[in-house]
């Protein structure tokens, strides 16, 4: 692998851990309904967990509200059995062949809570962009070890290697104030 393959393997994989906390955080409630609150979520359908993205038509028509419209009417009860066990506190009402989500506002203790929350998210994107770093590094002293690059190669690899890995730290940072500043508004 050449230089220019690691530091491209590395910053993809950079990306990778920045997208997934982006993902994990839109599941955190902020106090206005978003269909992404539950569209991660999984209803054993057929004997399959399937997330509800793929089993309902799910909208946000009001701030406070979630509608859940299965495609199969079959997949309602497993879709509210889903909710009821899942983390989110919220109570589902079964109307006809939807499924409403009634959006409590949230609390300061709560909205202080999920914030918490978010900061150890964000710690463990950065634990896995360093991870990725190190792995990067190791690659590279073994190329070099292996004659395939060059001394020179090796630290000027290192030193993009940790360019790019402040710069994904200083990305989660931001992404975590961002989303703490949406929670403590609501």
């Amino acid at each position: 692998m050449s230089l220019t393959q690691v530091l491209n393997d590395c910053k993809a994989k950079m990306e990778k851990v920045a997208a997934h906390l982006q993902d994990e955080l839109k599941g955190f409630r902020t106090g206005r309904a978003s269909p992404a609150l539950v569209e991660n979520l999984r209803a054993e359908y057929y004997g399959t967990p399937t997330p509800f993205k793929q089993l309902a038509a799910i909208a946000a028509p009001q701030a406070d509200l979630i509608v859940i419209k299965p495609f199969d009417a079959g997949a309602l009860g497993a879709i509210v059995k889903a909710i009821k066990t899942s983390d989110l506190s919220i109570a589902p009402v079964l109307d006809g062949k939807l499924i409403r989500l009634n959006i409590p506002p949230l609390s300061e203790e709560r909205r202080k809570q999920l914030v918490h929350q978010a900061k150890q998210a964000g710690e463990q994107a950065k634990v896995g962009v360093r991870n990725v770093r190190r792995d990067m590094i190791k690659q590279l002293e073994k190329e070099e070890k292996d004659k395939l690059v060059t001394e020179d190669d090796l630290d000027h690899g290192r030193k993009q290697i940790d360019d790019l890995t402040k710069k994904h730290v200083d990305k989660v940072d931001e992404v975590i104030k961002h989303k703490s500043d949406e929670i403590m508004q609501g």
